[in-house]
């Protein structure tokens, strides 16, 4: 646009100073970004970033003369291709104080099974090959046998996660039919699933019994007809009520279902194989008791307190397992070779208990003592009071940690923080944010939790192999 038609000379001139896209692309900076993203990325970035300018130059944002140069042009463009080239979905240090945090990726796994995945990942695999036979195989065999033998169940199947599980099981046996559940049990999981949702969704009519805190035997007794399919109880693993209640055993309910001619269901939700107790942690109902308790199948999580990938583990009764696999949503629920490989190496340190605990990293960060997380505290205190500097002070405080992603709900685990409140009266709840905001951005973002006007940072899961890394990527820390 000519001069005079609505542009002035301080536009024009800063128009026409612009380098061109061939221009920037002939620099030794823009080659050197070309060999590292490409000339297609390099030369869309130039483009962009000169399309902005001249946006920002006509609408008069005030454009300066050493932000149309050259060496600024490409400082931008590196910042952009070097964005692009981040990862959206990124490790973190999980300092929230929730070990299973279903928002961060719930259990961290061992090396063995992350080691097991990158090997299937490489390459080929016998995923559903038979290499005895030479022919088509079953991609559970990989699993079933050492599940089945872990939990003493006759069969075993493996979806992609446990509301995967009940969908399945209750679409597969009770299609069209009423399936009975405690009313005190009708919970509702994380993102807004309900059970009664996913019963509707499966194709299968809820008969609720008895009422939110007292359930008893003659309540299920008397709701079987003929439209019954099975009997269902649900483990309410992320709430608890206390008081005047009264719940019908897992016994009891096999009994029923069993006298009635009715298969009986346990949804473990969470879910594990081993008593936590021996770990100093509250008791946890295990596959294995609801098995022995005369229930026909039971359903539980693989990445929460098994310690695993996400996954739905379904086990039981071979005949409605059978069942259950020619269900045709069976294979749009299939887990994929990753999970499977990274199962099958749980299950492996699974059969060795007594290294169970050190070998499987949520159980081992559930089971972490305070005076390791003390000592953990100490050393870590200082760095951090001299990267946040004056304007922030730290100290250490007793907290409490929380199992997470919907186990033992009202347990909590004896844990240290380090509480970072900001030393001026005023503007705490922005400096905070600022704050919060500044250990996100860092390489490997810090997540912790904001309360009592305090940044805390519960160090329960910062193990000591951990450690330096978080330390030494404090000093990037940027609080606008």
């Amino acid at each position: 646009m000519p001069v005079g038609f609505g542009m002035t000379d301080t536009t024009g001139i800063l128009l026409s100073s612009i380098p061109s896209v061939d221009k920037l692309l002939r620099t030794a900076e823009a080659e050197t970004l070309i060999d590292a993203f490409g000339r297609q990325p390099v030369t869309d970035a130039v483009r962009s970033d000169l399309a902005h300018l001249r946006q920002s130059i006509a609408k008069n944002s005030g454009v300066t003369e050493k932000q149309i140069s050259g060496d600024s042009i490409l400082a931008r463009v590196t910042a952009t291709l070097e964005s692009n080239i981040t990862p959206s979905l990124r490790p973190v240090f999980n300092l929230t104080g929730t070990v299973l945090h279903t928002n961060l990726g719930r259990a961290p796994l061992p090396e063995e099974a992350v080691e097991a995945i990158a090997a299937v990942s490489r390459g080929a695999s016998n995923l559903e090959y038979n290499l005895e036979t030479g022919r088509r195989g079953d991609r559970d065999v990989h699993l079933e046998e050492k599940f089945a033998q872990l939990i003493g169940a006759e069969a075993v199947t493996i979806v992609n996660n446990n509301a995967a599980a009940v969908l399945l099981i209750l679409n597969a046996l009770a299609l069209r039919k009423e399936v009975i559940v405690s009313r005190g049990e009708l919970i509702e999981i994380g993102g807004a699933f309900r059970i009664p949702d996913i019963m509707s969704r499966a194709g299968a009519k809820l008969r609720e019994v008895g009422t939110t805190n007292r359930t008893h035997a003659r309540d299920f007794e008397e709701a079987i007809s003929s439209r019954t399919a099975l009997l269902m109880k649900v483990h309410t693993s992320n709430y608890e009520v206390q008081g005047f209640t009264a719940a019908v055993s897992e016994t009891e309910l096999a009994e029923i279902a069993h006298k009635n001619d009715l298969p009986f269901v346990i949804d473990l939700g969470s879910g594990t194989m081993t008593d936590l107790e021996q770990f100093g942690l509250p008791h946890e109902p295990t596959a294995q008791e609801a098995l022995a308790a005369g229930a026909d199948l039971v359903s539980f999580s693989g990445d929460k307190l098994l310690g695993g990938p996400q996954a739905g583990i379904i086990a039981g009764r071979a005949d409605l397992i059978a069942k259950i696999k020619k269900n045709p949503m069976k294979r749009a629920m299939r887990c994929d070779k990753m999970t499977i490989a990274a199962l099958e190496t749980i299950l492996r340190l699974y059969a060795d208990p007594d290294r169970l605990a050190e070998r499987i990293p949520a159980l081992r960060l559930l089971a972490r003592k305070r005076y390791s997380i003390k000592e953990t505290a100490k050393r870590i205190e200082t760095v951090l009071a001299a990267a946040l500097g004056e304007k922030f002070e730290v100290l250490q405080q007793d907290c409490q940690s929380q199992i997470g992603s919907g186990s033992l709900p009202t347990e909590r685990l004896d844990s240290i923080a380090l509480v970072v409140r900001p030393t001026a009266a005023k503007g705490i709840g922005t400096a905070l944010k600022r704050l919060a905001t500044a250990f996100r951005r860092l390489p490997v973002p810090v997540i912790g939790r904001i309360q009592d006007d305090a940044l805390w940072l519960d160090l329960r899961c910062l193990e000591s192999e951990i450690e330096d890394a978080f330390s030494g990527q404090l000093k990037n820390l940027a609080i606008k």
